[in-house]
């Protein structure tokens, strides 16, 4: 279902939009955070405010990874 309601907005990226999409990286304090997270995760000890902040942190990567997906097969050429 995600998928379909990506598919239109990848194709609303024009060329220039699509690269910055498919280049883009989370900075380095939030990668930390994520790596932090997943840690406690791990482990078992996340606290219910972690939980939460982890799982929101992970479905906006998952979307993020999407669109560069989508934002990449627009950038391909079309062949004929």
């Amino acid at each position: 279902m995600l998928d379909g309601l990506l598919e239109p907005l990848g194709r609303c990226l024009d060329a220039e939009s699509a690269r910055r999409v498919v280049g883009f990286r989370v900075s380095l304090p939030v990668q930390q955070r994520i790596d932090a997270l997943a840690e406690r995760a791990n482990e078992g000890v996340l606290t219910s405010d972690e939980s939460a902040e982890y799982e929101a942190l992970i479905n906006a990567a998952d979307f993020i990874s999407i669109l560069k997906l989508k934002a990449r097969q627009n950038l391909r050429p079309i062949r004929m």
